[in-house]
């Protein structure tokens, strides 16, 4: 449950206001009843389709590149910190990183790369 709030965290957020709007929009006098029967539990479903799709794709995408990385195949990472220059950083086993959790380590970085930031290498 801890990874789905962190990982899903900002689209919970998103959605809340999003189900706020549409309750202060379907609850309007000019809006019908039948518009206020459907409306929020449409957009909420919706919403709640979505972010579990999501999470799905994401937790997937997680689990092959932690396959990819203890196979010793490359992987490729958002680099946050450096936005000039080379945004991405290719992480492999060999070069020294080592996976901690849900998170790429290495001694010659001050900060972990999150595996949900990743991609497989392929060529």
């Amino acid at each position: 449950m801890k990874q789905f709030l962190y990982i899903e965290g900002a689209y919970l957020i998103f959605s809340g206001v999003i189900l706020l709007i549409t309750l202060f929009v379907v609850t309007r006098p000019f809006m019908t009843v039948r518009a206020r029967k459907r409306g929020l539990p449409a957009v909420a479903l919706f919403l709640a389709l979505a972010i579990a799709l999501h999470y799905k794709v994401t937790t997937g995408r997680m689990a092959r590149v932690k396959k990819s990385f203890e196979e010793g195949r490359p992987v490729i990472c958002e680099n946050r910190v450096i936005r000039k220059g080379s945004q991405s950083i290719i992480i492999r086993r060999s070069l020294g990183w080592r996976l901690e959790g849900d998170y790429f380590v290495s001694d010659a970085y001050t900060r972990p790369f999150f595996t949900a930031r990743c991609v497989e290498y392929e060529k």
